[in-house]
């Protein structure tokens, strides 16, 4: 880091020099650089303030630098694009692929408390020993209200990773996880919710212990070959292996849960722990898949 600095500074002179000063309420890096009204004459909001510098950041990369020379050519400056093409002409372009880690920093983020039971989220309980030291403190990220950097995978909602105070992104499960054996999103949670209004909604533990063997249940139905086609579409796309062919129903749903016939139908589905240990493969999980720089280079 240390010996970026230089670079990094240097990249911030430019933009202050080049973009900033040139915005209306520009206030300098010091009083002797403030205009008089520079409160008044603030009115750019932060979106545009980005299209502004997206649109600048296109100019610059098309501007010659006198820093940017070619060995062939040592009297001509070059712009950065210029100079970016001349070298990748002489070394190539090596694609690198994204790491584990970069896959969880780019999923969606939202911020939540860390409560004495863990962190809820749509009546989900996500907790872990670690979570111990920081139930009911304030996340030390400046900024962000005391709450804590969650990061949640859409398509598979049975974890969730938390930013530590180290910085580093921690997985978290979801305490009935282990309940649960294959993926689901918060449409399929969504779907058990409504077919759990019978379940005791002033004692959150049971209630979320109703809903997890709701969801179970549903997922037994489903591989089995015993769901309806509604049933199916919403496994369909977190499922690992190919599903069986739904079963015809004149409505498309399913039986209410504590009727005789849901009953009897769910006496006769195997229990998935005692699924037979095949040598088959399972598909890859659909979801985000593995990033190819060489395929996304073909389609430019």
């Amino acid at each position: 880091m240390t010996c970026d600095k230089g670079i990094v500074e240097r990249a911030f002179g430019t933009i202050n020099a080049l973009f900033c000063q040139h915005l209306p309420g520009y206030t300098g890096s010091d009083v002797t650089r403030r205009g008089p009204d520079t409160e008044k004459d603030a009115c750019h909001s932060v979106a545009q303030l980005q299209d502004l510098l997206d649109e600048w950041l296109v100019h610059y990369h098309h501007r010659p630098h006198e820093g940017l020379r070619h060995p062939m050519m040592p009297r001509k400056a070059l712009t950065p694009n210029q100079m970016w093409a001349a070298l990748v002409a002489v070394t190539g372009h090596v694609p690198v692929s994204l790491t584990g880690r970069d896959y969880l920093e780019l999923l969606p983020v939202r911020r939540q408390a860390i409560t004495a039971s863990g962190i809820r989220i749509h009546h989900r309980t996500y907790d872990a020993d670690l979570l111990a030291a920081y139930r009911g403190q304030p996340s030390p990220i400046a900024g962000r209200d005391g709450k804590w950097e969650i990061h949640y995978n859409p398509h598979d909602v049975r974890q969730i990773w938390v930013r530590m105070p180290d910085g580093e992104l921690t997985e978290i499960p979801w305490i009935h996880r282990d309940h649960v054996h294959q993926p689901f999103n918060d449409h399929t949670w969504q779907h058990i919710k409504t077919l759990t209004l019978h379940s005791s909604h002033h004692d959150a533990e049971r209630h979320e212990a109703d809903l997890a063997d709701a969801l179970d249940q549903l997922m037994r139905r489903v591989h089995s070959g015993h769901a309806t086609q509604t049933e199916q579409a919403l496994l369909a796309r977190t499922a690992h292996v190919p599903l069986p062919t739904a079963r015809h129903s004149d409505h498309g749903t399913e039986a209410p849960a504590d009727s005789p016939a849901q009953q009897a139908e769910d006496d006769s589905i195997d229990d998935l722990d005692d699924l037979p240990d095949d040598d088959s493969h399972p598909a890859p999980a659909a979801g985000f898949g593995l990033y190819n720089a060489y395929e996304e280079a073909d389609k430019w």
